[in-house]
């Protein structure tokens, strides 16, 4: 099994922040990420305060994007790289593996660049929560699928 470390900024996910939503009784706030060259607005919690957030609203963001995954399985076939649905929170990602990290119990895949309505690279880091995924089942270039728990982070790098 291979660990990699690419360059940092290869893993960080570029979008445009597209709009702050507040939290409700019901819902934590979040962000939305549009992402550059494609349809994608992915709902995120970010790591800071969404005050912080809202004079940002049209400008760029730059970071890590977490999921916490229900289980991960390699796939021989599919529909390439992608994240389930294109408006909304993560649910389902589909990507190849570009790093893992045993340490933290993660790997980091690129979701993005499979379909017309992704075009460009979208890094992803999966954390692993069941047992019987360990980042030393995947290598380098594997095509990933799993469904992701709610509550996708986004940390400004």
């Amino acid at each position: 099994m291979t660990t990699s470390a690419p360059d940092r900024a290869t893993l960080l996910a570029r979008g445009v922040l597209q709009e702050v939503i507040a939290a409700t009784a019901t819902k934590p706030g979040a962000i939305v990420l549009q992402l550059p060259t494609s349809s994608y607005q992915i709902h995120l919690r970010p790591s800071a305060p969404l005050e912080s957030f809202a004079a940002g609203v049209g400008k760029r963001l730059v970071g890590t994007i977490t999921v916490q995954a229900l289980r991960v399985d390699v796939v021989k076939t599919g529909g390439g790289r992608f994240v389930e649905p294109v408006f909304g929170r993560p649910r389902r990602v589909q990507g190849s593996v570009l790093t893992t990290d045993p340490a933290s119990g993660t790997i980091t895949v690129n979701a993005g660049g499979g379909a017309a309505v992704d075009s460009g690279t979208l890094p992803i880091v999966i954390k692993l929560t069941d047992p019987r995924n360990k980042p030393a089942d995947y290598q380098i270039g594997d095509l990933v699928c799993c469904d992701v728990f709610d509550g996708a982070t986004f940390q400004n790098a």
